[in-house]
């Protein structure tokens, strides 16, 4: 049986690898790789957690096609077993870019945090997490990633613009926030378990620190536990997306192949459930 739990671990990878290469990356903005962290206590091969961790990794990169943010909890036989995460995808993206960037997000936080009972990565375009403590619907506002683009010395039209853009977007409601003035572009977003006035409390953090750190750069990143702001006075750096774009033709392939591999892989997590449960009753 450790065999088969092993060799589930490896195909789980593999389909998420597959997934993340059906189609070429469409965009820097949503592929490219910005941090991602590990715990320092580990599971052991083929036990229980690590099972219940690719439930849970799978389960993430089936919902990421349909909801652009989810939570799940992989219940174990004994406490040490429970696996917690999470997912979500930037507010912009379409379902099919939604769902490929967390299937790469997944590929890469599994061969980064092999066998680590936690792990982390923020990709452009989404972000994952799991570990085996809870940490749904608890506010983060620890630094995680800050990023400052060189200084292009104090500009009062392209800083005013900036502090308008940021100004506006901690006015805005909703966990998801962009806005922009010219050339400048801000976006802010919070993870989607916290309520609405931890993201607040976040977003305001965030800007708050941003502004401070990166001074007249032009480009900030600020990436706290559960949220973050970034602008940039330029074009290139956010790259978000239009809400106007219609889909491709390659979106839409890769969207139904993640379905129908998907599809297979439940099935194949219901019967080896099935046999593991078949051959521990034998053993009683």
């Amino acid at each position: 049986m450790a065999t088969t739990t092993t060799r589930t671990s490896f195909l789980l990878l593999f389909l998420a690898s597959l997934f993340s290469l059906s189609v070429p990356s469409s965009s820097s903005s949503t592929d490219s790789f910005l941090f991602g962290g590990c715990t320092e206590q580990r599971y052991a091969p083929d036990s229980p957690y690590e099972f219940n961790l690719n439930s849970l990794l799978t389960s993430l990169v089936n919902s990421a096609t349909y909801s652009s943010y989810n939570n799940f909890t992989i219940l174990g036989s004994s406490p040490q077993d429970v696996v917690y995460g999470l997912y979500q995808c930037r507010g912009d993206l379409s379902m099919p870019d939604c769902a490929t960037c967390v299937a790469r997000a997944v590929s890469q936080v599994g061969g980064l945090c092999a066998q680590t009972c936690g792990g982390a990565l923020q990709l452009q375009g989404c972000y994952v997490k799991y570990d085996n403590t809870s940490f749904l619907g608890v506010e983060d506002k620890s630094v995680v990633l800050k990023k400052c683009g060189p200084s292009v010395g104090y500009e009062p039209e392209a800083m005013g613009r900036r502090d308008a853009v940021m100004a506006g977007l901690a006015n805005a409601g909703g966990p998801y926030r962009v806005g922009g003035s010219g050339e400048v572009q801000g976006v802010a977003q919070c993870v989607g378990d916290l309520s609405l006035d931890e993201c607040q409390d976040c977003v305001s953090e965030a800007i708050g620190r941003l502004k401070n750190d990166c001074g007249t750069a032009d480009f900030g990143d600020m990436f706290l536990g559960k949220c973050y702001a970034r602008y940039s006075t330029g074009k290139g750096h956010l790259a978000l997306k239009d809400h106007g774009d219609k889909l491709s033709n390659d979106g839409e392939k890769t969207f139904a192949i993640i379905i129908g591999l998907l599809a297979g892989v439940a099935l194949l997590i219901i019967f080896l459930t099935f046999i593991r449960k078949m051959f521990g009753e034998h053993g009683k």
